[in-house]
């Protein structure tokens, strides 16, 4: 086989591998595309053809693929601890790593427990919510409350308090139901309505909910600011506040989902900081790592940690994966945050936010285009299509049009979204700005 041929390559990968979120029979006219490396915002193929990763491969990589300096921290780990267990063990890395997260909260969030993926961590702030109401007497407080169209995980606990169709339907009879309450999706608002307005409304829905059965709920999770797989619904900070102080009224724990959101991507650290509050529980994971090596933390308050420490080994949070609090994982974090430090990041997101959203102003005028939207490092828009039917279709053929064109898109349905590293310089951005616009209409002259 040639080395630089995509073709083999693909084959090989079609007979052995079974690739995430994929109807598998679709990559037969949808090819896979096999990568040789990858080098700042730029991933190559086999035959040296380059994509520029404007979706961060799923979010993740923060500042360029093969990054020098989270490179050359990894090479140092290497040579004196790569991983031990974390249970009766510590090092350095991990240690770092929660004192300078802490740090990053004023200490609000002074306690990290870690794992390895998102849904893992979603997992473990439902279960020491829960364990917490149990180890403080309070049995019946075992439900929780999501969004409507909020995505936080495909383990089973987390499909509970997701509201997805297409990836919490088949599992539906294996699922311990969540209450779904009203999205504060900008999107949503009537006419002459305002986004704060929006959130008001959902905030009195989820009131309701609360004043009835706060004495069974333990915890609302919730992705703040931005809710990502439903089409990147963006809302108003004033929900965050509401919510924040319902919790508070009717003792129901507060969790942020900042998986997808957090590690600076609507434009602070964290995006909970925008509305001057902090969780009870906040997940941490994709961006954290720099998109190096799986990681994923649970951050929380002292009362949280407090109510766990006791003789009695059964009022502990007995929760492990093996690879808990990796060396090297917490390692790439470490040097992702001093990048973050070093470079001044939230400052020169600003910028970059400000020349890329001019820069789309073509696209957010196209006829088609809907809602066009940017939130910090996050810009979205919905596209009107015929019927709703017509959205997998849609995302596919822009998804192989931007592809065509040197582009990575993968659109969720009929929203076309641009989540790009946070290392665009401006010949980057002014060609991503224009590839994205050519694509859009290249998939809509296919139809």
């Amino acid at each position: 086989m040639d080395a630089n041929s995509n073709t083999g390559w693909r084959e090989r990968s079609l007979r052995h591998v079974w690739h995430p979120c994929t109807q598998m029979k679709q990559q037969a006219e949808l090819p896979l595309v096999p990568l040789s490396r990858g080098q700042g915002p730029w991933l190559y193929d086999m035959a040296g053809q380059r994509y520029l990763d404007a979706i961060s491969s799923w979010w993740v990589n923060l500042f360029g693929h093969a990054n020098a300096r989270i490179n050359a921290a990894l090479v140092e780990q290497l040579a004196t601890l790569e991983h031990a267990m974390l249970a009766g063990f510590t090092h350095a890395p991990v240690i770092e790593l929660s004192e300078r997260l802490a740090a990053l909260t004023g200490e609000a969030l002074g306690h990290c427990f870690y794992a390895s993926d998102g849904a893992s961590a979603v997992e473990i702030a439902l279960k020491m919510s829960f364990h917490y109401w149990r180890n403080h007497g309070q049995t019946d407080k075992r439900e929780f409350v999501c969004l409507r169209n909020g995505y936080h995980g495909e383990t089973l606990g987390a499909l509970g308090v997701t509201d997805v169709a297409i990836f919490r339907d088949a599992y539906d009879p294996l699922l311990r139901h969540a209450h779904v309450v009203a999205s504060p999706d900008a999107r949503d608002a009537r006419e002459g309505e305002s986004a704060r307005e929006v959130a008001q409304r959902a905030a009195d829905e989820l009131e309701a909910l609360l004043q009835a059965r706060h004495g069974q709920i333990a915890a609302l999770i919730v992705e703040p600011l931005v809710q990502c797989a439903a089409g990147m619904a963006m809302y108003d900070t004033h929900y965050l506040t509401l919510v924040r102080a319902l919790c508070d009224r009717y003792q129901v724990h507060l969790i942020a989902d900042e998986i997808a959101v957090g590690c600076g991507r609507t434009g602070t650290f964290f995006a909970c900081e925008q509305a001057q509050l902090w969780p009870d529980f906040l997940t941490l994971s994709k961006g954290i790592s720099g998109g190096y090596l799986p990681l994923s933390l649970v951050m929380t308050t002292d009362r949280i940690y407090d109510a766990f420490y006791h003789d009695e080994t059964v009022r502990g949070f007995l929760h492990s994966h093996s690879y808990t609090g990796n060396a090297l994982a917490c390692r790439a974090a470490l040097a992702t945050l001093d990048i973050f430090r070093d470079d001044d990041v939230l400052n020169a997101n600003r910028a970059r936010a400000a020349r890329l959203t001019a820069l789309l102003a073509p696209l957010a005028a196209h006829p088609r285009v809907r809602h066009f939207r940017q939130r910090g490092m996050i810009w979205a828009f919905d596209v009107a299509l015929d019927t709703l039917a017509e959205a997998s279709a849609f995302a596919r053929r822009c998804h192989a049009a931007a592809l065509a064109r040197g582009l990575l898109l993968r659109p969720i349905g009929n929203t076309v979204y641009l989540m790009p590293p946070y290392v665009l310089d401006d010949d980057a951005q002014t060609w991503l700005a224009t590839q994205t616009l050519a694509a859009l209409t290249d998939a809509l002259e296919a139809h």
